[in-house]
């Protein structure tokens, strides 16, 4: 019972420094919004195009 409990205590360990490090990442970084473009080939613009 000890092994289990030591590896349950393991998995909690780093269950909660995945779920912090997840939480700092959220709230402290800022994304830079940024125009963004796509180039689209005239061939899917144009309808019927077979």
């Amino acid at each position: 019972m000890p092994t289990l409990f030591r590896f349950l205590a393991t998995i909690a360990i780093l269950a909660g420094l995945v779920f912090a490090g997840m939480f700092a990442l959220a709230t402290f970084v800022q994304p830079t919004p940024r125009e963004m473009i796509v180039n689209i080939p005239n061939q899917k613009l144009q309808p019927g195009n077979r």
